[in-house]
């Protein structure tokens, strides 16, 4: 099987960022899976219906195209809880799943999400789970949405953090947990170059402890 790097974690806790550098330095393709549920979520509002209707929402992951990835309206407190709400639908992880292994079977790549090594790629010979501190990654969260010109309370950014993670970690169906094997990479009072740094050794390590002639690209 053609390499795979699974980069789980909570939100706003860099994985995406880091994910991203990860496969432009080993050359790999990245995938942000999050954007399929995201992109599921904003088919299901714009169909002014409420995203808990598993119906409605498993229709709407079996009807995603290419072009849904990349819609302007995928960030934002309404995005972020339509995403981790049709998440935790089993038919639309079911409608979704098969979409992504394809990816990632066809050259190898970077995948970030929330049960990339636990469910979609439980083989993958690179698993790592990215955090933070919950107040961190409000405070990133709070940053981010600043930069983009979008008012937002931190507290009230703090409180939708909470609610996503308990949503996430609690939902019955691929919870937001590690791997049996990850690696943990705390990124709390790391920057994003420290990340980079940090996971690339754990990457070359993992890999040359699998096949010592894996690490040396």
């Amino acid at each position: 099987m053609s390499l795979v790097i699974a980069v789980d974690g909570p939100a706003a806790a860099g994985k995406g960022t880091l994910a991203r550098r990860l496969a432009a330095a080993l050359g790999l393709p990245y995938l942000d899976t999050g954007l399929l549920y995201r992109a599921t979520g904003r088919r299901v509002l714009d169909r002014e219906a409420d995203p808990h209707d598993a119906a409605i929402a498993a229709a709407e992951a079996g009807a995603l195209r290419p072009e849904d990835l990349d819609r302007s309206d995928l960030r934002g407190p309404a995005a972020d809880m339509a995403a981790s709400t049709v998440a935790a639908i089993p038919a639309v992880r079911a409608a979704l799943l098969d979409w992504q292994r394809e990816f990632g079977r066809r050259h190898g790549a970077v995948m970030d999400g929330r049960d990339i090594g636990t469910v979609v790629f439980p083989a993958a010979p690179v698993k790592l789970f990215v955090t933070a501190t919950p107040e961190e990654r409000a405070r990133r969260r709070w940053l981010e949405l600043r930069s983009r010109g979008v008012a937002a309370d931190r507290a009230q950014v703090a409180a939708e953090i909470h609610t996503r993670d308990e949503q996430d970690s609690n939902r019955p169906v691929a919870p937001l947990r590690p791997a049996e094997d990850a690696l943990i990479l705390d990124t709390t009072a790391l920057d994003a170059e420290a990340a980079f740094a940090t996971a690339m050794a754990m990457i070359r390590d993992r890999l040359n402890s699998l096949d010592p002639g894996a690490a040396k690209a």
